[in-house]
This record gives C-alpha cells, sequence and structure tokens, in this order.
C-alpha cells in the first residue's frame, strides 16, 4: 500500500504553476505581448525593405525569430494562468516547455556572438566585409547556432524527467524553470544541477568572452580613428546590440546565480528575476533596434506616414 502511494506520489500527473506570487492583482498588466508585435514588425520591415537585405539584418531577423519562439513557448500557459487562473501544466509538457525555453535562449546567446562578429568584421575589416559574410556563410552561422542550441540543451530536460517529485508539485513560477523543478525532487539532483551550471559558464560563459574580445577589438579600431565625430559614428553602428548584450546576460546571470547561492534573497523576488530574464529581451530588443538604427527607424516612420495619410 506504502509502495503504490509513493509511487502515485513521485509521478506527478501536472505540475501547479504559481504565476508570479504577490503580484496577482499586475497579472492582466504583466500579461500584455507587447514583445510579438514587436518582432514581428521588425521581421516585416526587414523583408519589405531590400535595402535591408543584407548579414547585419539576416542576424537581427533571426534574433527575432529566436524572441519569437521563445515567448510563444511559455505565453499560452502564462495567459491562462494571468486572465483564467487556469495552473495546470502536464508533467510531460512542463519538460518539452523547459527544453524550448533553454533551447532558445541557448541560440539567442549565439546569435548575439554571430552579431558581434558582424560588428566586428564591418568595423575592423571593412573592406572585405562583403566577401567575408555572404549569405551562404549567415546560413552556416545560423545552422551551427540552432544545432549547438538543441543539442546542448538536450541534456537538461532528460536528466530534470528522471528524478522523482515526492516533496510538492507546486511551482513557483509561470512557466517550468529548470532550478524551480529540481528544488521539488526528493532525490540528489547534483548531476542536473552541474550541467546546467556547465551550460551556463562553459556554453554562455565561452559566448561573452567571444564578445567581450570582439569589442575589445572593435573599441580598440574605434578610437583609432581620427576625428570625433567618426568615433561617435562607428560607435553608434554597434551600440544598438551593445544595448541587447546587456539586457540579455545581465539578468540572466543574476537569475541562475540567485537561484544557487542566494537562499537569504526572498522567494518573490527570485520569480521577478527569472521573469525578467525570459521576458525583457524579447520585448526590449525590437524597441532598441527600432530606436537606435537609423534604416529600420526610417523605414518604420515612412510605414505609419503612410498609413496615416
Amino acid at each position: 500500500m506504502s509502495d503504490s502511494n509513493t509511487t502515485d506520489f513521485t509521478n506527478p500527473s501536472t505540475f501547479i504553476l504559481l504565476g508570479i506570487p504577490g503580484l496577482e492583482r499586475a497579472h492582466v498588466w504583466i500579461s500584455i505581448p507587447f514583445s510579438i508585435l514587436g518582432n514581428f514588425t521588425i521581421l516585416f520591415i526587414i523583408k519589405t525593405e531590400p535595402s535591408l537585405h543584407g548579414p547585419m539584418y539576416y542576424f537581427l531577423s533571426m534574433l527575432a525569430v529566436t524572441d519569437l519562439v521563445l515567448t510563444t513557448s511559455t505565453l499560452p500557459k502564462s495567459l491562462s494562468i494571468f486572465w483564467f487562473n487556469s495552473r495546470e501544466i502536464d508533467f510531460s509538457a512542463c519538460f518539452t516547455q523547459m527544453y524550448f525555453i533553454y533551447c532558445f535562449l541557448e541560440m539567442e546567446s549565439g546569435i548575439l556572438v554571430a552579431m558581434a562578429l558582424d560588428r566586428y568584421v564591418a568595423i575592423c575589416d571593412p573592406l572585405r566585409y562583403s566577401t567575408i559574410l555572404t549569405n551562404p556563410v549567415v546560413a552556416k552561422i545560423g545552422l551551427a547556432v540552432l544545432l549547438r542550441g538543441c543539442a546542448v540543451v538536450l541534456p537538461i530536460p532528460i536528466l530534470a524527467r528522471q528524478w522523482p517529485y515526492c516533496r510538492t508539485n507546486i511551482i513557483p513560477q509561470p512557466y517550468c524553470m529548470h532550478i524551480a523543478v529540481l528544488n521539488l525532487a526528493c532525490a540528489d539532483t547534483r548531476v542536473s544541477s552541474y550541467y546546467g551550471l556547465f551550460v551556463l559558464f562553459c556554453v554562455m560563459g565561452l559566448d561573452v568572452i567571444l564578445i567581450a574580445v570582439s569589442y575589445t577589438q572593435i573599441l580598440r579600431a574605434i578610437f583609432s580613428l581620427p576625428t570625433k565625430d567618426a568615433r561617435l559614428k562607428t560607435f553608434g553602428t554597434c551600440s544598438s546590440h551593445f544595448f541587447v548584450i546587456l539586457a540579455f546576460y545581465i539578468p540572466g546571470l543574476l537569475s541562475s546565480l540567485m537561484y544557487r547561492v542566494g537562499q537569504n534573497v526572498p522567494g518573490h523576488f527570485h520569480v521577478l528575476i527569472a521573469n525578467v530574464y525570459h521576458s525583457m529581451p524579447p520585448a526590449l530588443n525590437p524597441i532598441i533596434y527600432g530606436v537606435r538604427t537609423k534604416e529600420i527607424r526610417g523605414r518604420l516612420l515612412q510605414l505609419f506616414t503612410h498609413e496615416g495619410t
């Protein structure tokens, strides 16, 4: 009898997602999917404007598509929680959602590295830009980013799914976050935790190093320019990417470290930082590029002007 009860309890059919505990009154406002509209707008502008058919904008399109998939992997369930208080998620669906979240976060990190390479070639070796970053090369980079994201993240849900979950099935998040799910397991989950740290520091950490090396060379090239106007103009061509990098990596680092070493941090703060990490980049990326990139800003203004007339 006890064995049967234990078996049933350690294989829950569903998890319960709590949304953002303590902010229930703000759920309706938090749920507004600004990121979908912004990224669709970026994709529409790049597709319809022939002058934007180049490596920089191809990478930006990849970033927008990644943000859209990342958003849609969590948005339907989040909206059902925020709008209808429907909190249950199937056991297997939880780990599927986990895979898509971390797969596309990993892909976004790889795309940011590709965009740093694009800016490095454009500023440090502009005469060879069109011969280095050809369309086949851009396609191969995109494929490599896709395959790396899919392969590196695959062990995360596979490892997490094998643990027995006998403490509770309540997840204090609006989606199935890796560490939040592991905290429910009644087994030694150090293998999963260590692999998560490996992905964070060795894979995404390598991305940060590559971006830092690229921007070191970019800044050296900028500061070697003869006039202040030339330096400002050149730096303006990569400022959008720089702000996007900060919006992606800083909340992600804080979220991962807080769950592992911030035991004294209030639980609702953990949830807020995790949600900022997952929702802020898809929402901010189109705004940053729309405001900071002259070509996109001009095409956007032209689009609304024509519609207004």
